[in-house]
This record gives structure tokens, C-alpha cells and sequence, in this order.
């Protein structure tokens, strides 16, 4: 077997569902690079990642706060996703251990405006996405389309959408505030989800949690702030 062009090895701080795969994120924990983002994407039209592609070669898929070497084609940024790395589907993933709550503390974003910009909500959301024709510009702002923050208000709520379009389904967002705006996003986290939608519809209060927000590809002309990771200390 050839050797990887090159490799990353970061914490996985967002496993998220993403048609029908996954949407694997995190930091890099030490080196020159470290608190940068990564996200490992496939060569699919969408760049999710199927169940082999994010295995290790015991055959465990990768799993959050795991610490994870990835092999690596190339660098294939997205307009706004410019963190997203190809990765060499050739090579298993190799887990180094797990990070620790402590670890993943110092991975945390601190900032105090908005979430790349607060212009736009959703039918069912608040400040939950942001226009497709200016998501460039606010990532290239921001910094990133990924971020790790820390709430201490988050509700968690289990919902009937989409009946005044005559497409009604269960949906669990999160509601919380940051910087002083109040914030409702969807959460695809699938441990989140399989957690709440056992439940009865409602609010649930959770209280302190850490987020892993991503800012998910455009659709019809909005790209959408996703929690694709909760932390429960």
C-alpha cells in the first residue's frame, strides 16, 4: 500500500447525521496547529462519510472525544467550508485514546458577537441560518464554519414541524443564548435525537452544555447553523 499524502489527528468534537452517513469534525489537540478545525470529507457529491470510511481497523467506527489520525488526500474546501480535507479512503482511522472533559475545555471558542451573523431565522428557528450569497464572507470573518462554545440556559425541544406544509415530522432542536441572542437550531447529533425523540414533545431544560455548531452546505439559498455535537458535563 502507498503511503497517505498526509495525515491530521484531531479530537472528534461533531459526529453528526448527514443523509446517509455522517459528518465527522474536530480540532487538532496539539502541535503547531492545534485548536484548528478539520473536517474529513469523502468524495461524495456531499462529502458525507459512510460507516467504513470513519472505521477503525477493529472495525468500531469513531466516536466523539475520540482522538483520531485520519490519512488525508487533499485539501477540498467548500466556498464556506474552507476546513474540509479529502480524505485517502485506502487507510483505516487510527484512534490514539480519548480526550479528556479537561482537554476538551481548552478547545473552547470564546468570542462575543454573533454566531457568523445573526440576519435570518428559519419558519421554526431563531437566528438559525445565514443567506447562501453572504455565508463566504461570514465564515471568512468568523474564522471558520465550525465552533465549540460553552451555554449555560440550553433547552432541549421535541417538536411536530412542517404541518403547515403538509410535510409533518418530529424534530428536536436546541434553544440557548449566547453574546446576548437568543439562538433555536436543529440538532443532529443521532445520540441527541434517538435520547429525545423517545420522549414525549416538549421542552426539556438541560441547562450547561457544550455545542458544536456547524454551518451546514446551502440550501434553498440559506446555509443553516446545525448543533451537530452536545456535551453534557
Amino acid at each position: 500500500m502507498t503511503k497517505a499524502e498526509y495525515s491530521k489527528t484531531i479530537v472528534c468534537l461533531a459526529n453528526s447525521r448527514k443523509h446517509a452517513g455522517r459528518c465527522i469534525a474536530g480540532k487538532v489537540l496539539e502541535g503547531r496547529e492545534a485548536g484548528t478545525w478539520v473536517r474529513p470529507v469523502s468524495g461524495r457529491s456531499s462529502g458525507e462519510l459512510s460507516l467504513s470510511d470513519r472505521t477503525y481497523k477493529d472495525g468500531v467506527p469513531a466516536a466523539l472525544f475520540d482522538i483520531i489520525t485520519v490519512s488525508m488526500k487533499a485539501p477540498a474546501p467548500h466556498p464556506f467550508q474552507t476546513e474540509n480535507h479529502l480524505i485517502d479512503d485506502g487507510f483505516f482511522w487510527t484512534n490514539l485514546g480519548k480526550a479528556s472533559w479537561h482537554q476538551i475545555g481548552k478547545l473552547i471558542d470564546n468570542f462575543t458577537g454573533p454566531i457568523w451573523e445573526d440576519v435570518s431565522s428559519s419558519y421554526n428557528g431563531k437566528l438559525d441560518r445565514v443567506p447562501e450569497n453572504s455565508a463566504a464572507h461570514a465564515v471568512a470573518c468568523f474564522g471558520s464554519s465550525l465552533t465549540l462554545i460553552e451555554v449555560d440556559n440550553l433547552d432541549i425541544i421535541v417538536q411536530v414541524e412542517g404541518a403547515e406544509f403538509n410535510n409533518p415530522s418530529r424534530h428536536v432542536r436546541g434553544d440557548f443564548t449566547y453574546g446576548g441572542n437568543s439562538y433555536r437550531m436543529m440538532i443532529t447529533d443521532p445520540d441527541i435525537e434517538s435520547e429525545f425523540f423517545a420522549r414525549t414533545n416538549g421542552s426539556y431544560h438541560v441547562g450547561e452544555a457544550l455545542l458544536c455548531i456547524s454551518l451546514g452546505e446551502a440550501y434553498n439559498g440559506f446555509a443553516y447553523k446545525l448543533i451537530a455535537a452536545v456535551f453534557r458535563p
